[in-house]
């Protein structure tokens, strides 16, 4: 469906000094694959993306699309853009129109559907992205997920071949990603063509065929989602992938806001993917600031989750301990069994800085 050779686009500074974005991109994609494009920030994905439908134009190279070279001046761009949909971070709705309005506007203008069955089509495809009772409200009375889920529906209405998301979550509030990547998964199931640029490691992993990973303005390694999450090539890709996403707190005395603390490790549990380890995560801060540890203080709390391994790890270091607090002070026998019928782990270690209790949830 699309090849892409040596792909590259620079930018030229007000100072005249000239920034590649993209250097020498390489790939062909193919119908119904689901290709998720990752990589550190400033390496050129959002870019790459833009480039394929021109909305960035590219400084060298060709993209090729139905065997056909879209960087070709005599090249219909509005033609290709029909096919070739496009969900952006921001939304990009227009304020003035309803929802349903907004989804059936262009299969109207530009495709001259009738008016009549293009509102049909919109309600079937509101009722895909599970909005059909908010089709005659304004986009102003949504949430963020609401209107990138009009989005979507709107990028569908098109019937398009292939659709390209601009981290398609990445503007939305934790509590509401879930209900987008919810939409997208569907959209895999049915064998939709799509390139999507995303941070969400997890999402990544399950929904897609192929992974990209970007780094220094190319497509630095393509493989497969065991490929890249497990047996990456390339050191720099290892590096990514590993990256583990941390939550750390300091509890240095009576005044620490522990209901704050709380909804964040919510929220934490919400945005990596792991709403059902919430309430593992609660009831063992609970046990274990408040009833074990709640003679020890200063107190450092790290909630981590590793994307490519799955595990979660509530930390609980005491600082300038040496020795375990399980020593100093028994535990009670109720917080801690609880704690153990809630975790798969529990290690002790010393660490140069205090007495580490780590949790496995």
């Amino acid at each position: 469906m699309i090849t892409v050779n040596h792909l590259s686009k620079s930018f030229r500074n007000p100072d005249g000094s000239v920034i590649h974005v993209l250097k020498d991109v390489n790939c062909q994609i193919e119908p119904g694959e689901v290709i998720s494009v990752i990589g550190p920030s400033g390496t050129g994905k959002s870019t790459f993306l833009r480039a394929l439908n021109m909305l960035e134009p590219p400084t060298g190279g060709e993209i090729l699309f139905e065997g056909k070279n879209i960087l070709d001046k005599r090249y219909r761009l509005d033609l290709m853009r029909r096919k070739m949909g496009m969900v952006f971070q921001n939304f990009n709705l227009f304020e003035h129109m309803t929802v349903l309005d907004n989804v059936t506007y262009a299969p109207c203008r530009l495709l001259k559907a009738d008016p009549a069955q293009a509102r049909k089509e919109g309600m079937e495809l509101l009722r895909t992205v599970g909005l059909v009772e908010k089709a005659n409200v304004y986009p102003s009375q949504l949430s963020g997920g609401q209107k990138q889920r009009v989005a979507i529906a709107r990028a569908l209405a098109m019937k398009p071949e292939v659709i390209l998301f601009d981290e398609p979550t990445s503007a939305l509030d934790p509590t509401m990603v879930g209900e987008v990547l919810s939409v997208m998964r569907q959209l895999a199931r049915q064998k939709m063509t799509m390139i999507i640029v995303t941070h969400e490691m997890k999402f990544a992993r399950d929904v897609s065929t192929r992974i990209f990973f970007m780094n220094e303005g190319v497509i630095f390694e393509d493989g497969t989602p065991d490929q890249i999450f497990n047996h990456p090539i390339h050191s720099a890709t290892r590096a990514f992938v590993m990256q583990i996403n941390k939550l750390p707190f300091d509890m240095d005395g009576d005044d620490f806001d522990y209901p704050g603390m709380l909804s964040q490790m919510n929220q934490f549990c919400i945005k990596y993917s792991i709403p059902e380890k919430m309430k593992a995560v609660s009831y063992v801060t609970d046990e274990m600031v408040q009833v074990i540890l709640k003679n020890f203080r200063p107190l450092r709390i790290v909630l981590s989750h590793s994307d490519m391994t799955g595990e979660t790890h509530l930390a609980f270091m005491v600082k300038g301990l040496e020795k375990s607090p399980f020593e100093l002070e028994e535990p009670d026998p109720l917080s801690l069994s609880l704690i153990q019928g809630m975790s798969q782990e529990i290690i002790q270690e010393p660490t140069t800085l205090g007495f580490r209790i780590k949790v496995k949830i």
